[in-house]
């Protein structure tokens, strides 16, 4: 049985990249679909002059590690890095698996 990969990633884009970091994202998340995998939450922070926040957290996921992998090399994925760097400054990211809920007594 595979394991379903959750994925949190923190993006820190370059102030005024707004545009650019939409286009990407919307790009990306097109790409992301034909490997099984799902943007679940996209969750925008406020904007400040705060460097170390970032501009958005998404929760994503893949239903095993092999297509998370597949969806990173795919090449139109890999033709829209050099709009990712002009949108991107940064990106935080942790993998791992849904634990579920808390057992209820």
């Amino acid at each position: 049985m595979t394991t379903a990969l959750t994925i949190i990633a923190a993006l820190f884009i370059h102030p005024g990249r707004e545009r650019e970091f939409e286009q990407f994202e919307t790009a990306a998340e097109s790409i992301m679909h034909r490997y099984g995998g799902s943007m679940e939450r996209r969750i925008g922070l406020p904007a400040n002059a705060d460097a170390d926040q970032p501009h958005e957290v998404h929760i994503v996921t893949f239903p095993d590690r092999q297509s998370y992998e597949r969806y990173r090399a795919d090449a139109d994925l890999q033709a829209l890095a050099d709009l990712r760097a002009v949108a991107i400054r940064h990106t935080t990211i942790w993998i791992g698996n849904d634990l579920g809920g808390f057992i209820k007594s």
